[in-house]
């Protein structure tokens, strides 16, 4: 495992010129001291993104991402996460060891340093690391500070090392454990914090599988293992043992995705690679890409392993080249047939379209605070020329598959073409022009966005409790009747043609398709509020389902929440004024004792399920559900593209026997995380 990571370093921090000698070894001399750590306690936000689950688990990404450094420099074969009964977690390698030999400059062992100064790593050095990952370049030492506790094992130079921390400090000095072993590693194991972590310090084994099995696809030939020992808590069984291993590397991750949507691909899989020495170093390129039949696309982009959910520049550049290099080609085969067609837009083209973009930037430039929008503008131009000159190579050499890949995005124009007049329909009027609104929203007052909520209601009998509990200041109701189209297998006229839709689309003023305009959301907050059964749950994925394919930008803007409605309704039939809800049965449980114990055990206490948003009076609703001081709202967010991608395939496609499986092995789950 190496030691943090590739952030440039403050104005005023000291540096050191690292490895004199040239010669690629990994020793203390490599180890470059940037700054410290003492604000990371204090403002973790600033280091990890945020301090609920997503910062919780950069901590792991941190940690991982530095022992799949190793493996991209050709120094370990396997990684081991596994996640402890007592909530902590160790993640262990086969790379060369963090060094534990003297640090000239801070005069102590490379290994508390890498561990408690921040910005202080192998990663800074070129010699060392070509290139590398992780979060802002903030280093595990980040990850000892924000940590209750954390114990380092190292193998190196045939011997084993130990140091142990609590919140950031050692115990002692690194401590010489044993001689003669020809292994190397690290083992990093650690246990947040709970007074950093606001929403608990509780891992999840699926977030972790999801990441792990990305990087496995990634990282071709590296072998990952994660193992669960919590599940054994209370069981006769062994930990839940899962093992990630892609030989085909992104070939593999995109036969993942295609059978993902139980779909057929319209020709072999398509890879290249290419490498060269830019502006700012080297910088290498992996694509893998394959239209299938299906009308949604799977782009996915990574950055030095990192998942790029928002693109960036890499991406950019692919999409460009792809729409460029098809259109020149078709036009000089004279493959165009309709009269209305032109040219294939980048929509037509994608439709369909299963890629893998990958690069490795020797000084990657992230936008945000998390690494989700890779900036590098040299990585464009590379990326873009690179896949210009292989696609048209490739559509050279196989010509009856092109021809497919043309016939079906000109399929795709010529549905859009028709799909025109129904988008119209849809397109944001001004806002004097009350005509142009739905005639069953109620709309709010407020024409301010930044404070205006769009609260879509499933039935006309919870719209109309909605209706008569809102805040009409700033809260419009929106009635959604039935079930909205499955989005997942319907093409853009049929979409269009849908009331329900129609209705969101005008309501939210943003337009639609290539008139989409996140700008002009008329609200900043969109509720989808359904009931909290089975009907309800898969209203609420229909409509998350079109919002993912088809109005993405309103997620990536932070502007889809989920309403979370109680499930039960707990008193005491002589108090009828102290109603207490419950939003899970471990809460309604704990409620009822607690009144048991105020009551007696003799009392009778009433415990009411609402089955239905109808079942609730006006001012249940809105002091449960919708008053803004007592509401709890779920952000739908975009941090893992992938993951939402198969989901939604998976819950709303054709794959009967795929979809049960999932419902069955997520039944536990009362939310859906996008």
């Amino acid at each position: 495992m190496a030691a943090a990571h590739d952030a440039p370093p403050p104005p005023d921090a000291p540096t050191s010129v690292t490895d004199p000698e040239g010669d690629g070894t990994y020793s203390a001399k490599n180890i470059t001291v940037l700054e410290g750590l003492e604000a990371v306690r204090r403002r973790p936000g600033m280091y990890i993104g945020s301090t609920g689950a997503r910062g919780l688990h950069h901590l792991v990404w941190e940690v991982v991402d530095n022992s799949v450094d190793e493996a991209l420099a050709g120094r370990c074969s396997r990684i081991e996460v596994e996640l402890l009964r007592d909530g902590g977690i160790r993640v262990s390698d086969d790379g060369s060891g963090i060094p534990v030999d003297l640090h000239e400059k801070e005069g102590r062992s490379a290994l508390e340093v890498v561990l408690t100064v921040l910005h202080a790593g192998g990663k800074f050095d070129s010699q060392a690391y070509a290139v590398s990952g992780g979060l802002h370049g903030v280093g595990v030492s980040v990850v000892n500070a924000l940590s209750e506790r954390l114990v380092a094992e190292i193998v190196r130079d045939g011997g084993s090392y130990h140091q142990s921390y609590q919140r950031g400090i050692p115990d002692a000095p690194v401590e010489r454990t044993g001689d003669g072993s020809e292994q190397t590693g690290t083992t990093i194991s650690f246990w947040p914090d709970p007074d950093v972590f606001e929403e608990g310090v509780g891992f999840s084994a699926e977030t972790i599988a999801r990441r792990l099995r990305d990087t496995a696809f990634l990282t071709a030939g590296l072998r990952i293992v994660l193992i669960d020992h919590r599940e054994l808590d209370g069981l006769d069984a062994p930990p839940r043992r899962l093992e990630f291993h892609a030989p085909g590397g992104l070939r593999d991750f995109v036969d993942h995705i295609r059978t993902t949507k139980a779909k057929d691909g319209l020709h072999p899989t398509i890879h290249y690679e290419s490498e060269e020495i830019g502006p700012n170093g080297a910088q290498s390129l992996e694509v893998a890409l394959q239209w299938i039949n299906d009308f949604n696309d799977s782009i996915l982009s990574f950055a030095n392993t990192i998942n790029t959910h928002e693109g960036g520049t890499h991406e950019e550049g692919f999409r460009t080249a792809m729409t460029s290099v098809i259109n020149r080609w078709a036009k000089d085969k004279g493959l165009l047939r309709s009269k209305e067609v032109d040219a294939l837009t980048g929509d037509d083209l994608r439709s369909g379209l299963v890629a893998i973009v990958s690069v490795k930037v020797g000084d990657p430039q992230f936008e945000g605070q998390t690494k989700t929008k890779l900036g590098n503008t040299e990585v464009k131009t590379f990326v873009q020329t690179t896949t210009y000159a292989r696609l048209a190579e490739w559509l050279e050499e196989h010509p009856g598959e092109g021809k497919l890949i043309v016939q079906k995005a000109e399929g795709e124009a010529q549905a859009r073409i028709a799909a025109r007049k129904a988008r119209d329909l849809t397109r944001r009027k001004s806002l004097l022009e009350s005509t142009s609104l739905p005639g069953k929203l109620a709309d709010c007052q407020s024409r301010d966005p930044a404070e205006s909520e769009l609260y879509i209601v499933e039935g006309d009998s919870a719209g109309g409790s909605a209706k008569m509990a809102r805040d009409r200041a700033t809260q419009a109701i929106l009635p959604i009747r039935g079930k909205i189209i499955n989005v997942e297998k319907a093409r853009l006229p049929k979409i269009l043609s849908n009331t329900e839709v129609q209705a969101l689309i005008t309501a939210m003023g943003t337009g639609f398709a290539d008139d989409f305009d996140v700008t002009r959301a008329r609200y900043h907050k969109l509720i989808l509020m359904a009931d909290a059964d089975v009907d309800g749950a898969h209203i609420r994925t229909l409509l998350l389902t079109f919002l993912f394919r088809h109005m993405k930008p309103l997620i990536e803007a932070g502007y889809v929440y989920l309403a979370q409605p109680p499930l039960y309704l707990v008193f005491h039939p002589s108090r009828k004024k102290e109603l207490h809800y419950a939003f899970s049965d471990p809460e309604r449980d704990a409620i009822f004792t607690r009144i048991r114990e105020d009551v007696g055990p003799d009392r009778k206490i009433e415990v009411q399920r609402f089955k239905g948003l109808g079942e609730m009076d006006p001012d249940q609703l809105w002091e449960t559900t919708m008053d803004p001081e007592r509401r709890t709202l779920k952000l739908v967010t975009m941090d893992d593209a992938a993951a939402a991608d198969e989901m939604f395939s998976i819950l709303m496609g054709d794959d009967v026997a795929s979809r049960r499986d999932f419902i069955q092995a997520n039944a536990k789950y009362a939310t859906l995380d996008v």
